[in-house]
């Protein structure tokens, strides 16, 4: 199947698909990225190397909870236990975007957290032609 970046996840969902099987999550982890609301942290970057938040502060998978990005960028460099640590963080965040997305079709607000999700990620909002077409045939409209 191989959907399993966060545009696909929510552009498919909308399209009706409701099962995913990819590999992202954890191939994305063994290059030192951090899955997030807003994009990916590369947490092998020396800009990490200081710095004691948590991965995503909104996040309550074991990794977010216990340690910083620092500590997950000093283990990157050294073992494999910072990619078995993100390995954690990345899917726990895809599970938590599969339940937002199942939450907002129970509250009939899908086209808006739609919305909400692709402002987050693409504030610029140059959003992936492929996106607004398929979400177009759907009867969401990303831009006015």
């Amino acid at each position: 199947m191989g959907v399993g970046y966060q545009v696909e996840l929510v552009v498919c969902s909308a399209l009706g698909c409701d099962m995913y099987d990819c590999v992202f999550p954890t191939r994305t982890a063994r290059f030192g990225s951090a899955l997030v609301r807003t994009g990916q942290l590369q947490l092998k970057h020396k800009q990490y190397l200081e710095d004691m938040s948590p991965i995503d502060k909104d996040c309550s998978c074991m990794t977010c909870k216990t340690y910083s990005r620092s500590y997950v960028h000093s283990l990157l460099h050294e073992d494999t236990t910072g990619v078995i640590l993100l390995t954690i963080h990345n899917i726990a965040y895809q599970l938590r975007l599969m339940s937002d997305i199942r939450q907002s079709i129970r509250n009939d607000i899908f086209p808006d957290f739609i919305r909400e999700f692709f402002v987050t990620l693409f504030p610029d909002r140059r959003y992936p032609e492929w996106a607004v077409e398929a979400l177009e045939s759907v009867g969401v409209k990303l831009i006015a």
